[in-house]
């Protein structure tokens, strides 16, 4: 009989859960955090033939337990298998997302490629490592042999307090609050934003501080971001189908979902990983609109959620906000636009409703509005779309 033990770092220490696999490389659950400790058992694994699945240290017991149970430790990894990466998005049951050894260093060596080396250049590593974004930090550095400061977790004082380091990725929620802490962001030569959507009014406001922020857009199934601000790293192609679905090609896919032939046989077709998300392309630059499951049908319109949430964030009222939609007896789904207000005030519906007709479409135009303090994101930095999803249709219409 299999057993698995698993001891989160709250709970006694962390561990290495292996579990050997006839006929194939054995799958590793590693709760350690970021760091030499790290580093040192994944080296361990390589070296080995085995693949780890990091998992979140901190990370809810239940959570944990489900996605331990899902990749099936038993099982052998795929030959060439390094990580297997386990995601959920903002919904659903955990995937685990198979990445190979040479998807990791193509991505590592496409970044690189695109934002150079120059002497003294430092990685800071303030993601977390189990997910891409953060792994793949630490991977660029030892790739390269760039050295590499570690953070175990985000503390915007922290960062702001490391003199040293030139390189870092960040997600747009760590982004803002280093701004709010006053971080002189401009000691950087590149800020890697990625992990979600990041409104117009933020870049401004990183770019008048002088950020040198670069936007990237992928997925933990591309080995993190392959098109840095609009244009797609080397190797890599584009394009969008007569739905205006994205869909991406390169050596930096991943091999598939772990035991999920189904999903895989959907997602990966003739080489081309067919994402979720719609966008436009012209041959040189890529547009993302936002994603296939951010459309709206209102009053048989389509409106797409991220577009008009890009609008309302520029409203002077607006500090942070997601727009989804929630059923509506009249309108099929209504448009609800969630909303931090700024201090000095918050915005009315009808400002709101006024702003968006102008610059998108009445259709468009949020017909409820619902005040919180924050946004509920996941730690990836991505919006917890279930989350906002679930306060809009409990909130009272407007």
């Amino acid at each position: 009989m299999l057993r698995v033990t698993l001891r989160c770092a709250s709970s006694g220490g962390p561990t290495v859960v292996s579990v050997p696999a006839a006929g194939g490389g054995r799958l590793l659950a590693l709760d350690l955090p970021p760091g030499e400790a790290f580093l040192a058992e994944l080296d361990a694994a390589w070296a080995r033939g085995d693949a780890v699945l990091p998992i979140d240290p901190a990370g809810a017991r239940p959570a944990v337990e489900q996605l331990v149970a899902t990749m099936q430790l038993d099982e052998p990894t795929p030959p060439g298998t390094a990580v297997v990466i386990g995601t959920s998005g903002s919904t659903g049951r955990p995937k685990g997302v198979v990445l190979s050894h040479l998807a990791l260093e193509a991505s590592a060596r496409a970044t690189m490629a695109r934002i150079g080396i120059e002497a003294g250049d430092r990685w800071l590593s303030c993601l977390p490592w189990h997910h891409i974004a953060g792994l793949q930090v630490a991977l660029r550095a030892r790739l390269f042999g760039l050295p590499l400061v570690v953070h175990e977790r985000f503390d915007a004082a922290r960062v702001a307090a490391e003199a040293s380091v030139t390189l870092v990725s960040l997600v747009p929620t760590q982004l803002v609050r280093l701004l709010d802490a006053g971080a002189d962001l401009a000691r950087f030569r590149v800020v890697l934003l990625g992990g979600a959507a990041a409104w117009p009014a933020l870049l401004d406001r990183a770019r008048a501080a002088g950020a040198p922020v670069v936007t990237t857009y992928g997925m933990t199934e591309t080995c993190g971001g392959c098109v840095y601000d609009g244009v797609p790293l080397d190797g890599v192609q584009v394009r969008i189908d007569d739905q205006s679905r994205i869909w991406l090609r390169g050596p930096m896919l991943m091999s598939g979902y772990r035991l999920d032939g189904r999903l895989t046989d959907e997602t990966l077709r003739d080489g081309w990983l067919r994402t979720s998300d719609l966008g436009s392309w012209d041959g040189e630059r890529l547009v993302v609109h936002g994603r296939v499951d951010d459309v709206v049908v209102t009053g048989g319109e389509n409106v797409v959620a991220t577009e008009v949430a890009a609008v309302v964030a520029d409203h002077p009222s607006v500090r942070d906000v997601a727009v989804v939609g929630v059923p509506d007896p009249q309108w099929g789904q209504r448009v609800v636009a969630v909303v931090v207000p700024v201090p000095a005030g918050a915005p009315t519906l009808p400002e709101l409703r006024t702003w968006v007709s102008a610059r998108v479409s009445a259709a468009a135009a949020p017909r409820q509005l619902v005040l919180v303090e924050a946004i509920p994101r996941l730690p990836s930095g991505k919006l917890d779309r279930s989350a906002v999803t679930g306060w809009a249709a409990a909130a009272a219409p407007t």
